[in-house]
């Protein structure tokens, strides 16, 4: 078992949260705003922030606490449950570290129907036997795309097998869930932070598609696909108008089919433009790269190329051959992906996977890996006393509009959090204010630069931000700051007015 370290350990070992300089001004810095020099004050301008008019129809849930003396400095409509959007993956990312510890890895079989001969000949189906791993990634890994395949030609390599007779299997079935996470929205699968939940995954399940203008006015733009082997047909509806004209790209794959169909417009001799489209079935995209790559690698493959996902049924079977297997980096390696830039895909995965680990013998074969995890979630927060009966969670990336929780749940986790074994990791996988993943734009040339390190929450009409800030003073404080129902204002985003509260809690220099 690890040595605990409180979160005072923590930052005063890992340098987070305690006004070190994170990186060099780079461009003259405005006067530095005056601190907030009492509690009374500090209230006072939050409470004069989230009651103004503007915000009559929206819905507000603030609370504020120090971890150094557990006093609530702040708190309005704490208890209040709200659309948490990405914040969700605070309490995902609380759970699998809770469960499975840092260091966790996932160990994907790949096995053979049956044994290779003397000659290396494999008279039946190589199968990879997925769980879930999230670090075939290739796109963020700044890789080739095939390179993803050579741990699994090492396997087969290194098993003596030279030709396989039968086809090369990618079961997924090892997640009992639907392709979608649980009540998203019909529109969310056409986008890549939709793509679909599979426990064989690669490349976060999407291809990045690049469109170039055409070479005369009227000409379709051109479209490269720049992953192989995806199955995916382009219809292209582009078209390439005169120079200095508006720029338009959008992409529509309706749920289902393997169609892309792109649309749109490019200026001539203009700049080209990058976008995405999620694929189906990305267990069979998987096999179709890695029979490529086998027989690339002198493994000839005489089958074909199949992916199979619950509920369909598993090729693996009792009799199999394990030839190897391949292992994750560990969970401590995935969560600042998931966290810093709110990968949704990943999330899922994690979460799938925590509640797989969950089954039992007696557990129903349909009750579904997303039902356990929420089930291990809600069994985490009522052991921790962490008020359970705040949140209700439909999935754990958040991008299900029926997720909810409170400010003072989330405030309650990050309190917990701060106390674990974990405590490391989870809060080093925060985004940072001004500095890296969806806080990166954020916040600059505040207080609370290189200070806040906090989880945001996006959707339509919801934004968060919950996390860590030392105040002025030193005080170390655990926020969360929940927006709902509010339209900003043109030229002003929603996440500006949750923005404001954190760089007065930066600015804060009462007494501990």
């Amino acid at each position: 078992m690890k040595t605990s370290r409180s979160l005072v350990g923590y930052f005063a070992t890992a340098g987070l949260l305690l006004g070190l300089t994170l990186r060099a001004a780079v461009s003259p810095q405005p006067p530095p705003l005056p601190p907030v020099a009492s509690l009374a004050e500090l209230q006072a301008k939050i409470e004069a922030h989230v009651t103004q008019p503007k915000f009559a129809g929206a819905a507000w849930g603030v609370k504020i606490v120090s971890l150094d003396t557990g006093r609530t400095l702040y708190e309005h409509a704490a208890n209040r449950r709200l659309s948490p959007a990405s914040n969700s993956k605070l309490y995902s990312a609380a759970l699998a570290l809770d469960q499975l510890g840092a260091d966790y890895r996932m160990h994907t079989p790949i096995l053979a129907s049956t044994a290779a001969d003397a000659a290396g000949e494999l008279k039946g189906n190589l199968i990879v036997s997925g769980r879930g791993d999230p670090s075939w990634d290739p796109r963020r890994l700044k890789q080739d795309f095939m390179t993803v395949f050579a741990p699994f030609v090492a396997v087969v390599k290194t098993a003596g097998v030279r030709r396989i007779t039968g086809d090369v299997v990618a079961d997924a079935t090892y997640f009992r869930s639907t392709p979608q996470g649980g009540s998203w929205t019909a529109d969310d699968m056409n986008d890549y932070y939709g793509a679909e939940i599979s426990a064989i995954t690669v490349d976060d399940n999407y291809v990045d598609l690049r469109v170039v203008p055409g070479a005369a006015v009227g000409a379709p733009c051109v479209i490269e696909m720049m992953q192989p082997h995806s199955g995916l047909t382009l219809d292209n509806r582009t078209q390439t108008i005169a120079a200095g004209g508006a720029r338009s790209i959008s992409v529509l794959r309706v749920p289902g089919e393997t169609t892309v169909r792109i649309f749109g417009e490019l200026p001539l001799g203009g700049k080209e433009e990058t976008t995405e489209a999620t694929v189906p079935r990305p267990a069979l995209w998987f096999a179709a790269g890695l029979k490529v790559a086998l027989e690339r690698a002198g493994v000839a493959v005489g089958g074909g190329a199949r992916g199979v996902r619950w509920p369909e049924a598993t090729v693996t079977a009792p009799g199999d051959v394990k030839l190897g297997e391949v292992v994750s980096t560990p969970l401590r390696e995935f969560l600042p992906v998931m966290m810093k830039q709110s990968q949704n895909l990943q999330a899922d995965l994690i979460f799938a996977h925590v509640g797989e680990s969950r089954r039992v013998p007696a557990t129903t074969v349909w009750t579904r890996s997303e039902d356990l995890a929420l089930a291990g979630l809600k069994e985490f927060l009522e052991r921790h006393a962490l008020r359970p009966e705040d949140v209700i969670f439909d999935e754990g990336s958040g991008l299900s509009r029926n997720n909810l929780t409170t400010a003072a749940a989330t405030v309650a986790l990050l309190q917990f959090m701060a106390k674990h074994r974990d405590v490391v990791v989870f809060a080093d996988s925060l985004p940072i204010a001004g500095v890296d993943g969806t806080l990166r734009r954020r916040m600059k040339g505040t207080p609370a630069e290189g200070k806040v390190h906090a989880k945001t929450g996006t959707l339509r009409w919801t934004t968060a931000l919950s996390g860590y800030v030392n105040s002025a003073s030193g005080e170390r404080l655990a926020f969360s700051l929940i927006l709902n129902r509010y339209p900003a204002a043109p030229g002003r985003s929603a996440s500006q007015e949750l923005d404001e509260v954190a760089a007065l809690l930066a600015r804060y220099s009462g007494p501990k």
